[in-house]
């Protein structure tokens, strides 16, 4: 795993696939997102490389039902008492109680989605809150939860408005471009999005796949919301 810093109080966790990131107030921690279920050893130890206490990780914020993004999130939270969070509609893929949908895959996706089924099958997870659209969440002066679907049906964004910070989930992703997520379960949600998420204007953004955005962040998203909003059948 590489611990990447985005600034001083944000720092991404690269996984072989996917990543997952840490806010830091003071001495008060949030996860978003928590890596596959093999995870939770490398995150506690890149937390104590920072000089910081896993101890002090107060939540786990989800962005959708993907095992590669909430795979370590029980054993993490059982370790720390952490609190474990995800919108309502993935919340029961999150616990174990539904299968999450199959996504609708474009040509060139095939080998990609073959490729993530290589990542372990993340184990029942509790949810101890459910989240809706608007809510606002105590870290970053106010993080706000911007549903997301298509990706999956409860994928969220998270807004820090006080620091121009974008969290997209998987609805975004960056692969030397930035471009619409892959395996998305309903595409023109997706898109509906991706719109949404760059209308927010943030100036850095940090995606579920890719290097973050913090160069002129707010005309990429909107241009590549635009661009990928054209395009149905392969991003160009």
């Amino acid at each position: 795993m590489d611990l990447v810093e985005v600034l001083p109080q944000l720092h991404m966790f690269r996984f072989r696939i996917g990543q997952a990131y840490l806010w830091r107030d003071g001495a008060e921690l949030t996860l978003i997102d928590a890596g596959d279920l093999n995870a939770a050893p490398a995150i506690e130890d890149a937390v104590r490389g920072l000089g910081l206490d896993p101890a002090r990780i107060a939540r786990i914020v989800i962005t959708h039902g993907h095992r590669d993004h909430y795979g370590a999130a029980q054993e993490l939270a059982d370790r720390h008492g952490a609190e474990i969070l995800a919108h309502r509609l993935d919340a029961p893929v999150v616990r174990g109680e539904v299968e999450i949908g199959d996504p609708v895959l474009l040509d060139w996706e095939l080998p990609l989605y073959a490729h993530g089924l290589t990542v372990p099958e993340a184990p029942p997870t509790r949810v101890d809150t459910e989240l809706s659209d608007g809510a606002v969440l105590p870290f970053g002066g106010g993080a706000r939860v911007v549903h997301s679907p298509g990706h999956t049906p409860g994928s969220i964004g998270l807004h820090l408005p006080d620091h121009g910070v974008l969290f997209t989930g998987d609805c975004v992703a960056e692969a030397g471009q930035v471009m619409l997520g892959v395996f998305n379960i309903h595409r023109e949600q997706a898109l509906a999005s991706f719109r949404r998420l760059a209308a927010l204007e943030a100036t850095t953004v940090c995606f579920g796949h890719g290097e973050p955005l913090t160069t002129d962040a707010v005309a990429v998203m909107r241009a590549s919301a635009d661009r990928d909003s054209g395009l149905q059948v392969e991003h160009g």
